[in-house]
This record gives structure tokens, sequence and C-alpha cells, in this order.
């Protein structure tokens, strides 16, 4: 078999060969890889036969003279169709203000580019398509604070980590709409909120935040219903069901029973909803209203629950790729009887979408009204479970065959699985980028700005065909000016800014592209340093980035400072007794460096008090200098605790996703730590103004 033909196969369908790794060495995807991925790609490759049907079929899309359904442009500038069309064609532009553009194509086919920003209807030559107009950038920081060098100051949280009275044993919405107006009061402009994404009702062992079933939809845990439904129908649900004890319980647990916490809720809810049905109800229109607004993927998703749940309770796997095939397809006879079936089953799970949806749209306007300027921060995981809603709902559009992850690195010698799909490049461009579009605007709906993990998946990402180790993987190509395109018009249209986690190996051109659209790079102090230590001084830190201390994947500072990292991938067993000799060395280079960049502001280190606060206040401080647009402090920093939210790599042994703060989400910030630190966060950000101006 000709390994050159499967080599050109593999470039036609986006992949790369030949790559470079984190060490900048040259790397090549062995025939084998590139025969699995590619077969999880939907491009038979067992064979030289199939090999070249598959070059030919890839050959007859390409060259096809039928326009996909959309297509992407910059605002003033043209477009090239010159593949679809003849010179001087006349085209007519419906747009969405219900005017009309009468236009030629120029003398290079070039459509002119004098269509306004907007999704806008085109007409050529008996031919339709959506012609996606971005407007020149993003929604920006200065645009949402009305400033021309803004200097804003935000924190970021863990949404299940906060506390409230009644909470029922993890974080919810009311808990945040009471941190957002606290945080507010004291001059943020910005609160960053774990994924919300919907996670899988009837397995509640899954709970990792960015592994969720659908990145479409809330997971309705986090719904706070008194707030919509009222404190009566909660109280009377509660009674309904003897929850009320239990509830106490798990409230005042230190670390998240999930299983237990979730199945609690859940019953909750379905007492709330069978009141809710059975009574008269003002919010019944706008809960209609919601339903059919939410159309054919809303109706999906809930059959896809209500499907699981009937699975779930006959012991059968909740994985629709192993389904009978009756229930693999979401438009089959077999599904719509099941829907005719399980009415009221399916409406149960829309019931959950709408209150989750809702409070969440309260806890934004709570966050607006106290005074930010961005208000909440999205965070949109980089995939969804290949067995998940998304994944089933639109599987022309996602990659159920293939895993996502990362190379093998010096970090992680056998590279990394993260156990989820990804968007199919050929189907997103096949569907009019649907599946892409839908999820932004969801995400969008009820935030003030989105971050985007691992940004780089928008150019490339490291596929694995499933059951395959990591190191068994191959990059695979983006339409990354298409997207790009997409999500600067859905931030425009949001008023929403877009934050893009940037951090490890990323492509080359990748953060040029980002900056010219105003979407802003992240930037870690912890990671802020060269190999010998010495930190990056404050005016060297661009303003093209939020900066921020740590994230949810590294050790807290406190943490870092006193290496509880190391010393629980000592206890875990993940790493020997050489490796962490060398990985403590090297940890007090780091805080010696740290220190002495720390100590260049003679307003640090002046306080006779615990070297860790010192440490902590100089940090945040020094953030606060920066030229960085938005400074976002995880509140575990500002309060000084010392345990990270989660640690990679690992499942069990480290409570994951499970922590909880020991204070009252409205309190939080009253403590003496956390309210000197955001005070200080606040006159820095105003000398960084006043220097910058």
């Amino acid at each position: 078999m000709s390994d050159t033909q499967l080599e050109i196969l593999a470039g036609q369908a986006g992949l790369a060969v030949d790559w470079v790794d984190a060490n900048g060495r040259a790397q090549k995807v062995t025939p084998a890889v590139l025969r699995a991925v590619l077969i999880g790609l939907g491009h038979p490759a067992s064979t030289a036969q199939e090999i070249d049907a598959s070059l030919l079929e890839l050959q007859r899309v390409q060259q096809n003279k039928q326009l996909p359904p959309l297509l992407t442009a910059d605002v003033g500038k043209g477009l090239d169709l010159a593949h679809y069309f003849a010179p001087e064609t006349p085209c007519e532009i419906h747009l969405e203000d219900g005017a009309i553009l009468n236009l030629k194509l120029d003398t290079d086919a070039v459509l002119p580019g004098l269509i306004p920003p907007g999704y806008q209807s085109v007409s050529i030559a008996g031919q339709h398509f959506t012609l996606a107009v971005a407007p020149s950038h993003c929604y920006s920081v200065g645009d949402a604070v009305d400033s021309s060098t803004p200097r804003v100051w935000g924190l970021s949280v863990q949404l299940y980590a906060l506390r409230r009275p009644g909470d029922g044993g993890f974080g919810d919405t009311q808990a945040l709409e009471n941190l957002a107006r606290v945080a507010g009061e004291r001059g943020a402009d910005a609160l960053a909120i774990s994924p919300l994404h919907a996670m899988f009702s009837s397995d509640t062992q899954r709970y990792s935040p960015y592994s969720p079933s659908s990145r479409l939809f809330l997971n309705s845990l986090y719904a706070s219903p008194g707030e919509i439904l009222g404190e009566r129908a909660l109280r009377t649900a509660i009674d309904a069901t003897g929850l009320a004890k239990e509830l106490h319980t798990l409230a005042q647990q230190t670390l998240i029973d999930w299983p237990t916490a979730a199945d609690a809720k859940q019953r909750l809810l379905r007492a709330l909803y069978e009141g809710f049905c059975h009574g008269e109800n003002p919010l019944h229109e706008d809960f209609s209203s919601f339903r059919h607004s939410g159309g054919e993927a809303l109706e999906n998703h809930c059959r896809f629950e209500a499907v699981q749940a009937e699975r779930a309770a006959r012991g059968e796997s909740l994985d629709w790729r192993e389904w009978p095939e009756q229930w693999r397809d979401p438009r089959s006879t077999a599904l719509a009887e099941f829907a005719e079936q399980n009415a009221g089953h399916i409406g149960f799970f829309a019931f959950c979408q709408w209150l989750i949806a809702r409070c969440l749209e309260r806890a934004q306007t709570a966050a607006r009204s106290s005074g930010m300027g961005i208000g909440l921060i999205a965070d949109l995981a980089v995939g969804a479970d290949g067995g998940g809603s998304q994944a089933w709902s639109r599987q022309d559009e996602l990659l159920a065959a293939l895993t996502v992850g990362a190379p093998p690195d010096i970090l992680n010698r056998t590279g990394q699985g993260w156990g989820i799909s990804a968007f199919s490049p050929e189907g997103l461009v096949r569907n009019g980028f649907r599946a892409f579009i839908e999820m932004l605007r969801a995400n969008f709906a009820h935030a003030g700005g989105l971050r985007i993990d691992h940004v780089m998946g928008l150019q490339r990402l490291w596929v694995i065909p499933l059951g395959s180790p990591p190191s068994d993987g191959a990059y695979l190509y983006y339409p990354v000016d298409d997207l790009l395109r997409l999500l600067t018009l859905e931030s425009f249209r949001h008023k929403a800014i877009v934050l893009g986690e940037d951090l490890g190996t990323v492509p080359e051109g990748l953060r040029e592209k980002l900056i010219a659209r105003s979407m802003l790079g992240m930037r870690v102090l912890l990671f802020e340093q060269d190999h010998g230590a010495d930190f990056k001084p404050i005016l060297d830190w661009p303003d093209n980035a939020l900066a921020t201390t740590s994230t949810h994947d590294l050790p807290t500072l406190n943490g870092w400072w006193h290496g509880r990292d190391i010393e629980w991938n000592v206890r875990l067993g993940l790493t020997d007794a050489g490796a962490e000799a060398h990985w403590r060395a090297h940890r007090q280079r780091e805080r010696d460096g740290l220190r002495r960049a720390l100590s260049q502001d003679p307003q640090n280190f002046r306080e006779e008090t615990h070297e860790t606060d010192q440490v902590l206040d100089a940090s945040v401080r020094f953030l606060g200098h920066t030229r960085a647009p938005l400074v976002l402090l995880p509140l575990e920093d500002a309060l000084g605790i010392d345990e990270q939210a989660n640690l990679p790599g690992t499942t069990d042994g480290h409570p994951n996703w499970r922590r909880r703060f020991a204070s009252d989400s409205e309190a939080l910030l009253d403590d003496p730590d956390a309210a000197r630190r955001l005070e200080m966060l606040a006159c820095a950000r105003q000398q960084a103004i006043e220097r910058d101006q």
C-alpha cells in the first residue's frame, strides 16, 4: 500500500502528517495512525482501494461548483467567488434590516465589500447562500467600559464552590447573584465563572464541567428554583419530597458529594415540575415561549435525556453509540413515537432548561445592576462527550469516533486524552456552521463575555481514535478564519467580550489573528518567567491579554508558594523521589525569582506580616500595575486558599471539582485578606490608568 497516497488523503482531509512538538522537534504521524484517524473522520483508508475512493470523493466535493450554505467575509473586504461564478455576474443581497442591495461581481468575480455586518442572504445566478459579514473586531473591554485604555479588574470563581443557606450541597445561581452584587459594589467589572454546560442527568458520577453532554444547553442542577417559582413553591416541594434534612446535611459538607447532592436536586426539581404542571401559574406562558424558541435543538436534547433516563432505569448503556439502531437517529420514527408516549418526561427536562436559563439571566442582570461593565464571563469548554446529547443531535457536525487531547511533551510523556469530541471541519462547512453558531449564541446569551478554553482548537486539535493512547493521534486543522469571523460577529451582536485561553503550544500566527480581532489572550503570573526563573517585569506584560495569578488547573498562589501541588503529586504516586527533589529545588528558584520581581515595587514587603500574605498581596498589586486591559483574580487567591480546584491527570485521590468555600458567597469578600487585596487591586488598576493615559 502506498504511503504517498495515504499522506495525500490525510492532507486533503485537513490532517498534519508532519508537525513540530513542544520541544521544537520534528515529528511524523505513522501510516497506521493516519489510517485510524481518517476512518474516524469518515474517510475509509484501510486499503489502497479505499484510499483512492476517499481521495476521489474529497476532490469531488472540493471541485463542486455548488455553493456551501454559508460563507464568511470581513466588513469592507471583497469575497472571491471566482470558483463559482463568472466575472460581472449580477447578485441580489437581502439584508437583515429588510433592505435590498443589487450589486455585480467585479472583473475578477469578487463580490464588493459593500455589505454591512450581519447574516445577509445572497442570490447569484439562481444560487442562494448566507453571507456572514464580520465587523472589524470583537466587542472589546474598552467598548464595555467606554474607555480607550481600559484597566479594569474582576474575579474568577468555580460556581459549584460557592455557598448560601439552603443550597443543598453545592453552589447555585442564587449564590452567584449574591457574589456578583458584592463584587460589583467593590468595583469589579467582571465575574468569570466555571462552565455551566449540560451534564448527564442519568449519570451523576460524571461532574467535570469540562466533559459535558452538550455545550449548547445548561446544567440545570445549578438553578435556584425559588428565585423563579417563588419560595412557597420551593418549600412545598421540599416538604412533599421529605428532603429538608438531607439537603441541610449536604449543605454542611466541606466537599461536594456530587452523586447524592445531584440526586436530591433532581428529586426536588421533579416535585417542582409536578406542582408547576398541575397548578395555575402565570409563568406557564413564559415556559411555553421558551420551549417554542428552543425549537428542534431543545426538543432533541430533552428527548436524549429522557431516553437516557429510561435506559438507566433498565441498567442499559447510556452512550448513544451503543443504543439500538432506531434510537441513534434523532429524526427516526421510533424517537417520534417515544416522544409522544413520554411527553411529560420530556417536558420535565425542558422545564429544567427553562429554570436554569432564567436563573442565569437573573445573575447577569444582578452583575450589571451592581455596576459591572462586563458582568458574567461564561466559560466554553473545548469539546463535549462523544456519547452525549450534542454529538447525538449533530452527528454530521461532531466527531463522535475521535477524542481530543494533547500529544506527548516534556510534562506529559504519554500525552493527554480528554475524553471529549470536537467539531468536524467538513461537517461544519456542509451544514453552514450551524452547530458552531448555535453554540456561540447559547453561551453568549446570558453573559457579558466568553472565555474559550484551549482557543488553539479554533485552528487545530489533536484528535485520537477511540480506544487509542494519546500518542496515536494527529493534528486536525479547522477553517480558523471562518470560525474567527463568526465569533467576532456573535461577540459584536451580543455586546460581549472574548477571551482566548492560549496557554501551551500555540500555532504560529494564531495570536496575531486573535489580537487583530480584539480577542484577549491570557497571561498567568506563574508562567510569565524564563528558564532561569526570572519573572517578566510589569511593563513587559502585553496590553492584548488578560492577566491572572493562576487557573483552575494550576495550584493556587498560596499552594504554589508552599509546594502543595508537589505534595499532592508525591502522595498520589505521580512523581518519584528523584523528580520530587528536582521539582522542589526548581520551585525554590522560582520563589526567589518571583520575590525579586515583586521587590521592584517599593510598596511591597513593607509590612511586618506573614510571608505568604506579603507574597499574595504583592502579586495582586503587581498584576494590577500591568497593562492588561482586564485582571481576573481567582477567588481562591483573594482569600489565600492553598488547595486547587483540579489536579490534571487525576480522577481519584484528589477531590477535583468538589472543594467549597467556607463562608457564604455574600460574606466572602468581607474576609479581611480578600477585602485588603481587592482594595490593593483597585488602587493598582487606577494607578495603571494614570500611568498609561
